[in-house]
């Protein structure tokens, strides 16, 4: 352990197609664990955490070159909008003007479309170290009204910070010009055997939430809600991905989004998953409404996902209800310009 923080370390990652330069930047807090964000994307990379023999592992899966950031991904580690998850239909309303926005997952908009926010180079600041809060970095990205078909141009910022409590801080903002649907999250794959360990699957996990969103065969959520109890979805009590995961043939795993309990907008329990090999724990907080597990069901196993395959990660990506726009129950993802939105997030790292 050192007495204080290495300094942030910037460093080249190569260019975008247009010659435009990347950088990666380095956190590293007193006790030498180590996270690492790019501006590609606003881009969570490695995240260098011990086990309980102190070994560092990296335990985000990321690519190793951009070149595979600058082509379609499965989102490693990105950061996804404007709108995260689904949109039914890829259209919605607004003030009695309907918008259409990119078909990019059969008839429904996935993510916020072919281009979005994990595919643009995001402005980059390098924030003053917190002896609470950490070293930092805040990116911010210009969305011009019309990008993949939504409405008003809106700024947002992705502002990391990582503190001696080897805590993952992520916040993000928005502002916009025009009344639009904002819906924002990271899409970390996480194995805390570390990168390369092989399935996850036998990783525990408690997830804080009573209730999931019900969804049709395209996984658009109906508006329903219903009780995770007796359910292959239940979590509330700490249980392997594995143990369950068979009652999901159609889906080949998890892919579906819980109602965080308590009140959204507080920062309250998300999730608490545990590597039993390695003893490292995965804690996270949000003031998110919502959360999305995915067992990254779909990871091809070549190039395209770095070698990795189906269920070899996990991804807990908070964020408000898919399809909000379409479904009044829901909480609302409508942001006009009077408003802004801001929600938090916390990945706490432990060993057990």
């Amino acid at each position: 352990m050192s007495e204080k923080n290495t300094p942030a370390k910037t460093q080249s990652f190569g260019t975008t197609t247009a010659g435009l330069p990347v950088e990666k930047i380095t956190l590293t807090n007193r006790h030498g664990n180590r996270v690492t964000v790019m501006n590609w994307g606003a881009s969570l990379l490695e995240v260098e955490v011990p086990d309980r023999d102190g070994n560092l592992a990296n335990v985000n899966l990321v690519f190793d070159s951009i070149d595979r950031y600058l082509k379609p991904h499965p989102g490693f580690g990105s950061s996804i909008g404007r709108f995260c998850n689904r949109i039914g239909h890829a259209k919605f309303e607004v003030d009695g003007v309907e918008y259409n926005v990119t078909k990019n997952h059969g008839e429904h908009c996935l993510h916020g479309g072919d281009n979005n926010f994990s595919h643009k180079l995001w402005g980059t600041e390098l924030l003053a170290d917190d002896a609470e809060k950490g070293q930092g970095v805040r990116y911010t990205l210009v969305s011009p009204d019309g990008d993949e078909g939504f409405p008003g141009e809106i700024t947002v910022t992705t502002e990391y910070r990582w503190n001696d409590a080897n805590e993952l801080v992520i916040e993000y903002g928005a502002t916009t010009s025009a009344p639009t649907h904002v819906n924002l999250t990271n899409h970390a794959y996480w194995n805390l055997g570390g990168v390369g360990s092989g399935p996850a699957l036998n990783h525990v996990a408690v997830i804080h939430a009573s209730e999931i969103l019900d969804v049709d065969e395209d996984l658009i959520p109906t508006g329903k809600i219903g009780s995770v109890k007796d359910t292959p979805f239940d979590f509330l009590t700490a249980e392997t991905f594995a143990k369950r995961i068979d009652q999901l043939p159609e889906t080949k795993g998890y892919d579906h989004c819980y109602v965080v309990d308590g009140p959204a907008g507080m920062l309250r329990k998300a999730a608490r998953v545990a590597d039993p090999s390695t003893g490292r724990v995965l804690e996270i907080e949000s003031t998110q409404p919502a959360m999305q597990l995915y067992t990254a069901n779909h990871l091809s196993g070549d190039e395209h996902t770095a070698g990795h395959a189906g269920h070899d990660a996990f991804c807990l990506e908070t964020q408000h209800h898919p399809n909000a726009p379409n479904r009044p129950g829901f909480p609302s993802t409508l942001l006009r310009p009077s408003g802004a939105f801001r929600e938090t997030t916390v990945h706490r790292f432990l060993v057990d």
